[in-house]
């Protein structure tokens, strides 16, 4: 497992829930946009989302493909 996913779980439980107290409607947003983003980073990379390293969402990166 890479960095990107225990950073996701405690951004949505530590931060979004137990700090901010966002709403479920916060999380879901942030949470589809989440899902889209490795979507699209899967489609144009070939990572899938469990491989994904921080450093790949670098927007610099952008267009290389």
């Amino acid at each position: 497992m890479t960095a990107l996913a225990p950073t996701l779980e405690s951004f949505f439980t530590d931060y979004l829930i137990s700090q901010l107290g966002a709403s479920r409607h916060t999380i879901a947003a942030y949470r589809d946009t989440w899902r889209l983003l490795l979507g699209y980073v899967f489609q144009h990379t070939g990572i899938r989302p469990s491989d994904l390293d921080m450093a790949v969402l670098d927007a610099g990166s952008s267009g290389s493909s």
